[in-house]
């Protein structure tokens, strides 16, 4: 379980955060399908680059699902993926997206959720990634082993890529993250962690391929002046949730506009996108979501009893 004082403090930023960050993206004008099922269902997320980014990134998502549930849903930005699961743990959120490794947190964490989906870039895909160690071109660090005695950026304590899977890597080399072989640093985003290594601030970090990749593709990081040293092994799919305190049938509903509609064949046919060129999604390149089981996380679960991060729920 997560440790209490962390709790306490995440539940209380989360009813402030919640009550003024809101962000609408647009009513539906379809009745419920349901009239006992709530007018509003809350989207969380935490953000890639920035708010504009996360509330575009999720446009079409959201189109879909008022489309098909005849809700209004709003998109929430929060701060980590802890306060994302405790936003559901609360029944202040409905459907949440989370990385990997905060998924298992959250369900055996009793947090209350279903995995729905997760994105592929077509619709026989597994959805999957890795993570990658990276440090500046010029450096003399080569390997993980290179790492002890550095400034290391990590994401998040609950981040896959950014954090649990890095930990384990470096734990395979000798190197414990929670003690004074590094000096760890929370960068507090992928992006943050690599553009922390990318200006000196870290001396190495972790960020997300499919995170690197687009910050070299929009210009943000030159790829010459970033080298990879580590890639860790195939990470199953970032799944998107839906909450359990909701109405068993909407819960029902959610998972299957997931699972069936929202994806770039089925967004054009029904409207919500021009063309598949100009839909988007969440990762640039995706085909849409595919279903996900809590199974597809066993390998999760595995690499927490390796690394005994007190993240994890025992």
């Amino acid at each position: 379980m997560f440790l209490s004082t962390i709790k306490k403090v995440i539940l209380s930023v989360i009813g402030a955060t919640l009550a003024l960050t809101l962000a609408a993206c647009g009513g539906s004008s379809n009745e419920k399908k349901n009239p006992e099922w709530p007018d509003t269902i809350t989207f969380a997320s935490i953000p890639s680059e920035s708010s504009t980014t996360l509330a575009k990134s999720f446009e079409t998502t959201v189109k879909m699902l008022e489309k098909e549930l005849g809700l209004k849903v709003e998109v929430q930005e929060v701060t980590s993926y802890a306060a994302v699961i405790e936003a559901l743990r609360a029944g202040q959120v409905g459907i949440g997206a989370l990385g990997p490794f905060s998924y298992v947190v959250a369900a055996d964490g009793d947090a209350g959720v279903k995995p729905v989906g997760a994105v592929a870039e077509s619709p026989d895909a597994k959805p999957s990634y890795t993570s990658l160690g990276i440090t500046k071109a010029d450096s003399q660090i080569a390997s993980l082993k290179d790492f002890k005695g550095k400034k290391i950026c990590f994401v998040d304590p609950t981040s896959t890529s950014g954090f649990l899977f890095p930990s384990a890597g470096l734990l395979q080399e000798g190197i414990d993250p929670d003690s004074k072989d590094i000096t760890k640093v929370m960068a507090g985003g992928h992006d943050s962690s690599a553009l922390s290594v990318a200006d000196g601030t870290c001396n190495a970090g972790f960020v997300s391929d499919p995170t690197m990749k687009t910050l070299i593709e929009k210009g943000q990081i030159d790829k010459n002046a970033v080298k990879t040293v580590w890639t860790s092994e195939e990470i199953p799919g970032s799944p998107v949730v839906v909450s359990t305190q909701l109405p068993d049938d909407l819960q029902e509903e959610v998972t299957r506009v997931f699972r069936e509609k929202i994806n770039k064949p089925a967004m054009v046919e029904d409207g919500i996108c021009d063309s598949e060129e100009n839909c988007v999604l969440p990762e640039e390149g995706a085909y849409g979501y595919v279903p996900v089981e809590d199974n597809l996380y066993d390998g999760i679960r595995k690499v927490c009893d390796i690394t005994q991060s007190e993240s994890c729920v025992k």
